[in-house]
């Protein structure tokens, strides 16, 4: 089957069962973990993901990372650093991903998707430590303790994916430990973010210890390097999971300082950064704009390109000069975009979560202030994003009725797979344009079929 009847099949069941949306997100809103960042704010179904489409959408992300993972070779002679420059990054961002690299790509990532009427496209691919939603377990267990979900899903052997789990695993196997290692975590912030970050970082230690992983909350600046260690307090550390960010060097001049130590130990070996700063450079969009570029195309196998054009919309970097449409006809570049307001995104290349992003489609945004965007952007670390528009999803509300959602899946890999996926989601009379929590958009859980079905 695929999500769209699941989804159809589900919504049938949920009517007849006259259930409503309060009483079908089950006890999310009492989850402490959840609450932290979801705010209480929970769709009342899960999103719906059939066999074939799971395994279709993993293939095509495990594509994706690896063309990623393979471009400093394919397009800069294996030089990292030329790499990091033209996906935007500053030079003391550049100097920090060269002494904090990985063996090889991390595979922690979380996809964020549209579905439109071609399938899934990607809006933006987070790599590393810092991704969020990967308790989105406790969503699916929260919501199949109601009946008529659990009935359903067991008729049509749905299931998930423990994401939390599949971290702790991420964080034990990429770092080079093997289980019963049993090596010490700093779950680790930046000093400016911690204040806000901490009542999560507490819980978050807390789930993981249960899961067998000692881990404790800090920022960077409570870290201490010193005798071939670093230690936190009394405490040595094996492992520092980071979730602070590549752009927090650029924070104020002396932030570099607060990271150097850290950097430098790991570059003697004295501690293990979860996940490696070069991750940063490969989760830019300019990246994504490398893979898009026509001129790029022949690096990659027709397989490789069948995979990448199913999931990756049209994107360039913002520079002056002609490009390829998908059409095959070329373009001047800025010609285009003031010409295509409606069907384009301006997107920094280094942000996430909706930051920075301008949307030529965005109520009150006139030609003008679209051209100056445009303009101000030229030669500098932005991308130019063909416009995605989602298919609708369809939720049940507190009256029983319907109502259109425009919603973002947010699909993961880990090393050992698959990892799961999570959703947030806006009502289609909300007015909002970006999809994010921070936005008061809505979070929910996806189901996949867990096998392919018979016949």
């Amino acid at each position: 089957m695929d999500r769209v009847s699941l989804t159809t099949q589900y919504l049938a069941r949920v009517a007849e069962s006259g259930a409503r949306a309060g009483e079908l997100v089950g006890r999310q809103p009492e989850s402490e973990l959840l609450n932290t960042f979801y705010k209480g704010k929970y769709l009342s179904r899960p999103l719906f993901l059939g066999h074939d489409e799971r395994i279709r959408l993993h293939a095509d992300l495990e594509n994706l990372l690896s063309a990623l993972g393979s471009l400093p070779d394919r397009l800069f002679g294996g030089d990292l650093a030329a790499f990091a420059r033209a996906v935007g990054m500053t030079e003391v961002q550049v100097s920090a991903i060269m002494r904090g690299r990985g063996p090889s790509l991390t595979r922690q990532t979380r996809a964020d998707l549209y579905v439109d009427d071609s399938g899934f496209k990607l809006l933006e691919l987070n790599i590393g430590s810092a991704v969020g939603g990967m308790d989105n377990a406790d969503m699916c267990r929260a919501l199949l303790e109601h009946p008529v979900l659990a009935d359903f899903a067991q008729e049509r052997g749905l299931g998930y994916v423990d994401t939390l789990r599949e971290q702790v695993n991420n964080i034990i196997v990429e770092s080079g430990f093997r289980p019963g290692d049993n090596p010490v975590v700093a779950l680790t912030d930046w000093p400016s973010s911690y204040d806000n970050m901490i009542p999560y970082m507490k819980l978050l230690c807390g789930r993981w210890g249960e899961l067998g992983l000692e881990a404790h909350p800090c920022h960077i600046g409570q870290l201490e390097v010193r005798d071939g260690r670093v230690w936190l307090g009394r405490r040595p550390v094996d492992i520092v999971f980071r979730t602070f960010l590549i752009a927090d060097l650029l924070e104020s001049p002396e932030a570099p300082a607060l990271m150097d130590p850290v950097l430098d130990a790991a570059e003697r070996g004295e501690v293990k950064i979860f996940t490696p700063m070069d991750c940063s450079a490969y989760a830019s969009k300019g990246a994504l704009a490398m893979l898009s570029d026509e001129r790029n195309r022949q690096l990659f196998s027709a397989e490789e390109r069948d995979s990448l054009d199913r999931i990756l919309p049209w994107t360039r970097m913002v520079r002056p000069g002609q490009v390829m449409l998908e059409s095959g006809e070329r373009v001047d570049l800025v010609e285009y975009a003031l010409a295509n307001q409606q069907d384009l995104a301006l997107k920094p290349t280094l942000m996430s979560g909706g930051n920075g992003v301008v949307l030529g489609w965005a109520p009150g945004l006139s030609a003008q202030e679209w051209r100056e965007q445009i303009t101000a952007a030229l030669d500098g670390p932005y991308v130019i994003q063909r416009r995605i528009r989602p298919a609708l999803e369809l939720f049940p509300d507190d009256d029983g009725e319907l109502r259109p959602w425009t919603a973002l899946w947010g699909v993961f890999t880990v090393a050992a797979g698959y990892g799961g996926a999570f959703a947030r989601a806006t009502t289609v009379d909300s007015g909002e344009v970006v999809v994010n929590t921070a936005g008061g958009a809505h979070a929910g859980a996806v189901l996949h079929e867990e096998a392919e079905p018979a016949g």
